[in-house]
């Protein structure tokens, strides 16, 4: 905790830019200038509900049936352990040490602040279909007021993508017409669902809701599930004793329990940082890492126990085998669990709580994507931007509004299918690797530990010995593996629907556009450095003379006497220019 010394004499220690209170910051803050979380409570839910996201709903229970069951929780837990825990406790403790967004936290080492500027780029785009996947919530969450629900019969002979066969027997095309072919077959048609409103400009409050109702409907539809005929079925094929321990063995089936546990605890997108500036420095993030990973992991395995005990209803009823109705991603949550829903007594009441639940989980993910845009805007710009926080906030959603359109089209469904197969992908992993290098190997993985010390405030090199092992050795190894196999290209595809050359090619147009921005940043530093090539490196390998703790009364001695080592070096040596970031990026 902090000292209530301290937190009174902090006013006079942070100057005001500007002049003007930025109306989203409390009197109360710590940080008078960002302002802070209320509470930890609000900080530990707006991650969980940020980790927490539709991945874990529909993604982790497929991958457990597929790899082998409760068999598939031994390699999860494994890299949960070995690669999840400590790369999320890594991320959260930068951000939370410089009190800045994930693009000034690379002023640690200026010669990489473009992956900081990269995982910003990840986060706008997949922020574009995001919304789109909201209003898919939103369409059939409101569809679902009528009875019977619209999907549970063909009661019209002309529509053509309607089938009253068993999902599992036959490939269903078009869904709620939202996709048709991307290969010309059909133009694109106006947008069949239309994203109105914005997200609150202060979006903390809202989260009090949106991270804990999803568990309420969990555990009603998990009650609901279990009380069914032919549930224990799906139990047993999503964890029971179809659990095949032979699957250990396939390497496949590690390489999905890696991938899931970065891409469930969104590891890479900048937004862990983002969200832990805003803790008090001395918060503790080592405890706080733990809670919202081991939650994360926690709700995936409990979501596929009410995914797959409804399943198993449904597969009782069509008289077929549970492995027959399951559906990966969309499929599942769009095709497979509506149609096992509308087989229940009273199915629009658990068709509404099923789609509302997925509407606040994507929402807790989106309010942060749009955290991470706002807050890299703020910390670049404060004197532009910060009397302005709404209407900035405003202006990003409707931008993401009027950019998500094609995804609302009937090909929409494509879309978003190939921005979610090409970006949120092995990108991810490259710009994690690149973050471990430059904060362990440039940077100094000790030097980092006395910083989370400086936070902490206690030391323990046994503890530590962990850590370093798992981020200088374990975790970068697993993500060279990881690169490594996914570099074997799979054209991506919608069921049976394959992309065409364009489509590919705008899909790695955009993978292209995400990472030049790290060779481009650097280069533009190096060319704006004096002196020779290796000075300049050398210098740009360093921190920058703003990389500190973001309040004086923070900083200690420590950073007091860098700071002055610094200006003396910079002073004695003037022909090279050190890089100092001021309020912009570049």
């Amino acid at each position: 905790m902090i000292p209530l010394t301290c937190k009174l004499k902090l006013p006079s220690l942070v100057i005001k830019k500007g002049g003007t209170q930025d109306p989203h910051v409390d009197n109360g803050d710590e940080n008078p200038e960002r302002g802070n979380w209320t509470n930890k409570r609000e900080y530990i839910l707006s991650t969980i509900g940020y980790a927490v996201g539709l991945g874990n709903i529909w993604r982790f229970p497929y991958l457990a049936y597929k790899n082998g069951g409760g068999a598939f929780l031994i390699p999860y837990f494994v890299m949960l352990v070995v690669t999840g825990i400590p790369l999320f406790f890594l991320e959260s403790a930068l951000g939370q040490f410089c009190s800045q967004g994930p693009i000034n936290t690379w002023r640690a080492v200026p010669l990489l602040q473009g992956v900081g500027i990269a995982m910003v780029m990840v986060t706008l785009i997949v922020s574009i279909y995001y919304n789109v996947i909201i209003a898919y919530s939103l369409y059939y969450m409101f569809a679902s007021f009528q009875f019977p629900l619209p999907w549970s019969s063909c009661s019209s002979s002309v529509d053509r993508n309607c089938s009253d066969t068993p999902i599992g027997a036959v490939f269903i095309p078009c869904s709620a017409d939202l996709s048709v072919s991307l290969g010309g077959q059909s133009s694109p048609q106006t947008p069949s669902v239309q994203l109105q409103g914005q997200l609150p400009s202060d979006w903390k409050f809202v989260v009090y809701f949106t991270a804990t109702f999803p568990y309420v409907v969990i555990i009603i539809l998990l009650i609901r599930g279990v009380t069914l005929e032919g549930a224990r079925d799906g139990i047993e094929f999503y964890i029971g004793s179809q659990s095949n321990l032979t699957k250990l063995t396939e390497a496949q089936v590690w390489k999905d329990a890696a991938t899931q546990t970065f891409y469930s605890l969104s590891i890479g997108w900048g937004g862990v940082m983002t969200l832990a500036s805003y803790s008090n420095f001395h918060n503790n993030v080592f405890k706080d890492s733990f809670v919202v990973t081991l939650t994360n992991a926690g709700t995936s395995v409990f979501a596929g126990f009410a995914i797959f005990s409804i399943l198993g209803h449904m597969a009782h009823i069509y008289k077929m085998p549970v492995g027959q109705v399951v559906k990966e991603g969309f499929g599942l949550a769009f095709i497979a669990y509506p149609d096992a829903l509308s087989k229940l007594p009273i199915s629009p009441l658990w068709s509404i709580l099923f789609f509302f639940m997925l509407l606040t989980v994507g929402l807790d993910s989106q309010f942060a994507g749009i955290e991470v845009i706002s807050t890299c805007l703020l910390d670049a710009f404060p004197n532009i931007f910060k009397s302005k926080r709404a209407l900035l906030t405003s202006t990003t959603c409707a931008i993401l509004y009027l950019l998500g359109l094609p995804c609302v089209t009937q090909a929409g469904i494509y879309w978003v299918t190939l921005i979610d197969q090409f970006v949120a992908s092995w990108v991810l992993l490259v710009l994690v690797l690149l973050e471990i290098i430059g904060v362990c190997y440039i940077y100094g993985g000790n030097r980092f530990i006395k910083d989370i010390e400086m936070m902490l405030g206690h030391k323990s090199f046994t503890f530590w010995l962990w850590w370093r092992a798992c981020w200088f050795f374990i975790s970068p190894c697993i993500i060279v593996i990881l690169i490594w196999s996914v570099m074997t290209f799979t054209p991506p595809r919608y069921g049976e629907v394959q992309f065409p050359v364009w489509g590919l090619a705008l899909g790695w147009c955009m993978v292209v556009f995400i990472l030049l921005w790290i060779p481009v940043v650097a280069l533009y530093k190096l060319m704006r450095t004096k002196g020779n090539p290796w000075e300049r490196v050398k210098s740009l390998c360093s921190p920058s003379e703003e990389w500190h703790p973001y309040l004086d009364v923070h900083r200690g001695q420590r950073y007091s006497e860098e700071r002055c080592r610094h200006r003396k070096k910079h002073t004695n040596r003037p022909e090279v220019n050190v890089n100092v970031i001021t309020s912009s990026w570049l």
